[in-house]
């Protein structure tokens, strides 16, 4: 009986011919050869030091260490979309080559963990490594390692304590390249300790010839209003104009991107709705002022946005004498900490408007 039943037994797998074997691997290996998408932030960020736009210090020094000389500790500090952390990538990169990259670099970010516990145990033991090994490309590989500490300035006081006496130890087998936004925040002792490079907001020029440069690998049609839009609603920030143009390119389906599309991306309240707001200031009907200011909520613009754009229009304006100016700016202030704090938008923004027809019905 048994003999039978093992005789009879099905088998619910296909037999693994050796044909199907290899179209198996031969479909896998078309799948792996597919491009993946990536975004153009990431796709465009600088391989190498020379591709580092507008920072020349930083370029300068950095191009010393790749041709043999010491890297002291580093600390970048600068607005957000500057490219500090792209430099430091890039030469790390470029010193210790694609196969040592990984063994020679420990790149902690905000969303790890950077506790005092993390420096004390991960840092630590890191920086205590000893380096070996040598490039394949026969290249000079620098006798140290590189901790990148990222957004360095939302660390802990304690943790930064803690990293001080391990750059002080370790110096001769680790660099450390502190990154942050406000230098403000890390603490004196690890300030002494790096060379500070400052990392300007990118120029108009610089940015537009990179987007442009993009547009043109990408095949984007766009016009030159639009890029210097991009590059007004940007604020000299490269990646927030490089993400806005690909949404822009995705948006309009490779149509020519204009400046509405722009504006419409960036979230950036049109100069009509500014004018209609300032008109109705200046009619003194307060029904005509709420109106607007409901249309406005209604219309889904954020009020700090429209808090933004009205200083630049009111700063501006020559009809507004140096007094009535400074009233509207100082309210302006009180509403943006409002806002900050959690107020309603609605009645912000009709006060705020309220003091402008004030100072604007004073004038006529």
């Amino acid at each position: 009986m048994q003999a039978f039943l093992k005789g009879t037994s099905i088998s619910t797998k296909p037999p693994l011919t050796k044909d199907r074997g290899v179209a198996a691997t031969a479909g896998s290996s078309g799948e792996n050869k597919k491009a993946k998408p990536v975004p153009w932030v990431e796709k465009y960020r600088p391989k190498c030091v020379d591709e580092v736009a507008f920072q020349e210090e930083v370029v300068a020094v950095l191009k010393k260490s790749l041709d043999g000389a010491d890297l002291p500790n580093l600390l970048f500090y600068g607005p957000p979309g500057t490219g500090k952390t792209s430099t430091i990538l890039a030469a790390a990169r470029e010193l210790f080559g694609h196969e040592l990259y990984r063994l020679r670099v420990l790149e902690l970010n905000a969303s790890d963990e950077r506790g005092i516990q993390v420096v004390r145990e991960k840092v630590k033991n890191f920086a205590q490594l000893t380096v070996s090994g040598s490039r394949s490309d026969g290249k000079p590989c620098p006798p140290f390692k590189i901790v990148i500490l990222d957004e360095a300035d939302s660390m802990t006081s304690a943790a930064q304590a803690a990293l001080r006496r391990t750059m002080e130890k370790e110096s001769k087998t680790t660099r450390f390249c502190l990154i942050c936004n406000y230098v403000s925040r890390i603490i004196e002792p690890l300030t002494s300790r790096c060379s500070k490079f400052r990392f300007k907001p990118l120029s108009d020029k610089i940015q537009k010839q990179r987007l442009l440069d993009i547009a043109d690998k990408e095949h984007v049609k766009i016009s030159n209003e639009a890029v210097s839009c991009l590059v007004k609603v940007s604020e000299g920030d490269l990646r927030k104009a490089i993400t806005f143009l690909q949404s822009a390119t995705r948006l309009t389906g490779g149509k020519e991107v204009t400046e509405r599309v722009i504006t419409d991306i960036a979230g950036v309240i049109p100069t009509e709705t500014i004018d209609g707001i300032f008109a109705a200031c200046q009619s003194g009907s307060f029904d005509r002022l709420e109106a607007v200011v409901k249309e406005l909520i209604d219309e889904g613009h954020a009020a700090t946005q429209l808090i933004n754009q009205l200083h630049d229009v009111i700063v501006e304006n020559d009809h507004l004498s140096d007094k009535q100016k400074s009233i509207i700016t100082e309210k302006l202030a009180e509403v943006d900490k409002c806002l900050a704090d959690g107020a309603d938008e609605h009645l912000q923004l009709i006060s705020l408007c309220a003091t402008v027809m004030q100072q604007l019905t004073q004038n006529c």
